[in-house]
């Protein structure tokens, strides 16, 4: 904390201003998402083509530059696992489909 003066004998408080200068912090923005369990889900039941896997190295990458403090390097690692989530996700229905169609 801040040391605090006497006031001079010769000034008053009278004589003192009485406005405040409030300084305003802009809040803190939520840190990027990393997508983790989603990843472990598709490393587990999905890994087509290693895709899951990938997601998975992805988005660990993304929490450990979020414990860092790099946030441009979590999102950068979080969107790339997102995707990849995605593309196994998206094979992965696509060979559901194949499959039903082809056994029915």
């Amino acid at each position: 904390l801040p040391s605090y003066e006497m006031l001079p004998a010769e000034v008053s408080m009278e004589e003192m201003s009485r406005s405040t200068a409030v300084m305003l912090e802009e809040p803190p923005s939520p840190p990027p998402r990393d997508h983790l369990v989603w990843s472990l889900f598709t490393t587990l039941y999905g890994n087509f083509c290693c895709l899951g896997f990938l997601a998975f190295f992805f988005s660990v990458k993304a929490r450990d530059r979020k414990v860092l403090g790099d946030n441009s390097g979590a999102l950068s690692y979080g969107s790339t696992a997102k995707c990849l989530n995605i593309t196994a996700l998206v094979i992965n229905i696509i060979i559901v489909i194949i499959v039903v169609t082809v056994v029915a």
